[in-house]
């Protein structure tokens, strides 16, 4: 029926598309158009109403009554359809869920069955496993074990028929050469039996050496098989001797087997065959241990044939290269460039065969072992032999140098072969070989290092260079010392002993013929000297003040040379004796620096101040300046030491204590005739101001009335003529002290001089009659001093005192109600005794008027 109505309904539509049916022909969907993602029940249902109404009324005006019967048609045709789809999906669904059982049932069944044979499996591997492995004593000689017993059985009979075959075989062997004197079935083995049968001669010709010793002694009696037998008897057990000694057959054999064997390793190895050389490689190491193998490979090598020829050639290098090596000054060229070519093919080469050895030897790390004994002890350390000689004769300095170059790109090879593993590569390399490479590495250089050899060299370096630059400095002062007329001259007044054993020394050197050509030439250029027949001549040797005095620039170089060659001793030897070592550079230095450099300058510079106390004339300040050189080198040296050498000593306790000791008592040396040579300059500027003091003319502070009238000029002084000197001399001494010391330094020495100066200020006024006038000048001349000594850099403890000074200039000139205040306490003399104060009031001309007596009785 729903079919039919469907194409009833279809029939109507098409006949009224003709005719005036208004009905709409009804919609047709499957089960398709429900399944798909873009089904949307809305838009389904607008799709059939928007299907039966008609156009001119969805156009048209909305006046026309509205016909619900098409819809209602379309409507009851969707839902028919509608029920047919669902009964078509209900029917699909009962034929697939009946499927799902069907299969659920299948695969019940297949587990089951699968069960069944995993149960059957399981008997059946537990009865094998019973019958290979019985428990009970009826069935332990069952099944599998008597498979394995019998094979057992037959592995040893097969043992006991080798056995048996190689004694039957060596019996025959001893037989044919005890009566035959030959070794013909062995020959056999040897040259048909491949790469067995050699290893099999190999252990035949060993037991046949035992053999031949116990049954024929006679043959081991004799040397080389001729001579006197044992007892007197020729032969054996009485016979003649018709044949050779078994001993001369056996080892005549085993020299044939094994130059066979090395023959061909050689070819083998020359046509790259590592399986076969590992072969030959067996045998003779079951034959005689490998010796004689491994000896062929490494001194039949091509490294050690091609360097043999280079090895003897001489050390080349352009002469400019040697010069910088020798230079203390440049910086060291590196590595020799033989040593380096050489250092860089044997990284190659080591490198290369090690991947050799490792498939040609079964102890590959003995013949590695070997190899690279032969690479250090012969190539490595000939050249490094030569090239060491060759810098010796240079200069210490270049061997030195040289030295530490060889020393540290050899270091580096070593590492390099560690890194790469060489036999265990891409891994890192054995322990056994890293031993056997720090071993080589160590050997190389130990003849340098023995007992103190080393640091001896760096301190006979040192001690040369320090002669050479302070050559001029010793000669300077050693003939200014005959003619002491100035300071300069002085300078060689201390420390003569000390001046004259280091220049002898160097002189002695200069003429040693063990002193290479090139090293006295550049002692000789550090000296500023031209040859050494005029370092002999010591008089001829032009000198300037210049070479007399302390360069700050030398010293730099001096604390370089240290600096360098401490660095070389710790790269170089290092360990327990670096504290030693740096103990002995430490002496070094303050025996050249200290005392024989610093310590002269500052004993000149003392006794050149004790001489101008005594002067007659205006004291020569200009050894002033040399202080300050003198103080910054005292400061590089101190800060080279505690930073540079003794940390180096921590590890030695007793011998870091002797060396701040050491350094302690040089320090305060220097520091106590630093301190010397001010207090006497201050002593000298002291003495020199008293004596202008003295000059000071009484009718300066009491004028005559025919001067006060005589047309103004004495009204007109500013200061007195003494004021004035001792002005220009401090200013002068001022300048000097300026560019000599700074900061606290500058400000102590200042602050004693004006103490100093205070005082003699302070008792030069008491000793003079001071008018009206004469009061004047006296205000003005302590006006200039204490403007002086405004300027100056003084500590704040010492500002009181210019108030005082000050005060004590109006003393002379203020009238007896202000002096009397003025001593009340109503300025800057508060605290000042007024029994000091009475001796400046009594010099006033005044003195005995009413006023001033009041004043005066009052104090």
């Amino acid at each position: 029926m729903p079919a039919a109505d469907t194409s009833s309904l279809g029939s109507q539509a098409t006949s009224s598309s003709t005719g005036r049916s208004i009905f709409p022909k009804g919609h047709s969907f499957t089960l398709d158009n429900f399944s798909g993602r873009d089904f949307i029940v809305k838009d389904f249902v607008e799709s059939l109403s928007d299907s039966v109404v008609p156009a001119n009324r969805r156009s048209g005006p909305s006046a026309q009554a509205f016909d619900p019967k098409p819809l209602i048609r379309t409507f009851e045709h969707a839902l028919h359809r509608l029920a047919e789809l669902s009964g078509d999906l209900e029917q699909r669904e009962n034929e697939l869920s009946g499927a799902v059982r069907r299969a659920e049932a299948q695969h019940t069944q297949n587990i089951e069955t699968l069960g069944r044979k995993l149960d059957q499996l399981t008997e059946s591997f537990e009865h094998l496993d019973t019958s290979l492995n019985p428990t009970s004593g009826d069935n332990l000689e069952a099944g599998g074990n008597v498979a394995v017993k019998i094979g057992e059985r037959l592995e040893e009979l097969d043992r006991q028929r080798t056995r048996a075959e190689d004694a039957k075989f060596l019996i025959q062997c001893w037989l044919e050469i005890s009566e035959r004197g030959e070794l013909t079935s062995l020959e056999e083995v040897r040259r048909h039996g491949g790469g067995d049968g050699k290893v099999r001669c190999a252990h035949i010709a060993r037991q046949l050496m035992k053999i031949s010793q116990r049954l024929d002694p006679d043959s081991w009696s004799h040397v080389n098989g001729n001579g006197k037998a044992v007892n007197g008897v020729n032969g054996v057990n009485g016979r003649e001797d018709k044949h050779q000694s078994t001993r001369e057959i056996i080892e005549k054999f085993s020299e044939t087997l094994e130059k066979d064997l090395l023959k061909q390793f050689d070819e083998f190895y020359r046509s790259a065959n590592f399986d076969s050389m590992r072969e030959c490689a067996n045998v003779l190491h079951d034959f005689n241990g490998g010796a004689s193998v491994v000896g062929l490979f490494v001194n039949q090598h091509q490294f050690f044939i091609d360097r043999s020829q280079l090895i003897t050639e001489e050390v080349g290098g352009d002469a400019e290269t040697w010069e910088r090596l020798a230079d203390p000054d440049g910086e060291p060229p590196g590595v020799e460039p033989s040593l380096q070519s050489l250092v860089d093919e044997v990284r190659v080469v080591v490198q290369q065969e090690s991947f050799v050895i490792k498939r040609a030897f079964p102890y590959y790390e003995q013949v590695l072992g070997r190899f690279l004994q032969r690479v250090f002890q012969q190539s490595i350390q000939q050249r490094l032999e030569m090239v060491l000689e060759k810098a010796n004769a240079i200069s210490s300095l270049a061997f030195l140098r040289s030295l530490q170059a060889a020393r540290s790109y050899i270091n580096n090879l070593v590492d390099d072969l560690k890194a790469h593993g060489l036999t265990e590569h891409p891994e890192t390399v054995s322990p056994q070989i890293t031993l056997g490479l720090d071993q080589q590495f160590d050997d190389l250089f130990v003849p340098y290092f023995v007992g103190s050899s080393y640091i001896e060299r760096e301190k006979r370096n040192l001690e040369e260079l320090y002669s050479s630059l302070l050559f001029k400095f010793t000669i300077y002062h050693s003939r200014r010392r005959k003619i002491p007329t100035s300071y300069l001259a002085s300078l060689a007044k201390s420390g003569s002993e000390m001046l004259a054993s280091a220049r002898d020394a160097y002189i002695d050197r200069l003429d040693s013929s063990d002193l290479a050509p090139a090293q006295k030439a550049m002692l000789l250029r550090v000296a500023g000297l031209k040859d050494a027949d005029s370092a002999k001549k010591q008089n001829e040797i032009e000198v300037t003040e210049q070479d007399g005095v302390l360069s700050l620039p030398n010293s730099k170089r001096m604390l370089k040379w240290l600096a360098e060659g401490v660095g070389r001793g710790l790269e170089l030897s290092g360990g327990s004796e670096t504290p030693r070592d740096v103990s002995a550079l430490l002496n070094l230095l303050l025996a050249n620096m200290g005392e024989i450099y610093v310590e002269t300058a500052l004993d000149a510079g003392n006794d050149f101040a004790v001489f101008q106390e005594s002067a007659k004339n205006e004291p020569d300040l200009s050894y002033l300046p040399n202080l300050r050189p003198a103080i910054s080198i005292m400061h590089l040296m101190i800060a080279c030491i505690h930073t540079v050498l003794i940390p180096l000593a921590a590890s030695n306790l007793t011998i870091r204590r002797d060396m701040e000791k050491t350094t302690n008592i040089a320090v305060n040396r220097m520091e106590e005739k630093v301190n010397s040579v001010m207090q006497r300059t201050i002593d000298v500027a002291l003495a020199w101001v008293s004596k202008l003091l003295a000059n000071q003319k009484k009718s300066d502070f009491r004028p005559r009335d025919d001067a006060l009238s005589g047309g103004g000029s004495w009204l007109e002084m500013l200061q007195t003529p003494t004021c004035l000197s001792i002005f220009t001399f401090l200013t002068h001494f001022h300048t000097l002290a300026s560019h000599t010391f700074d900061g606290l330094n500058l400000t102590t020495f200042l602050t004693e001089l004006a103490l100093g100066l205070r005082t003699l200020l302070l008792e030069h006024f008491k000793k003079f009659q001071v008018n009206a006038a004469g009061g004047l000048m006296v205000t003005k001349d302590m006006t200039k001093y204490t403007e002086l000594l405004r300027s100056w850099p003084l500590d704040n403890s010492f500002q009181p005192s210019l108030e005082i000074l000050s005060e004590i200039g109006s003393l002379f000139v203020i009238g007896p109600e202000a002096l009397r205040e003025r001593l009340r306490g109503g300025s800057a003399l508060v605290g000042v005794e007024k029994a000091d104060l009475r001796p400046y009031v009594l010099r006033r001309e005044d003195a005995g008027s009413v006023g001033v007596q009041s004043v005066l009785n009052a104090l």
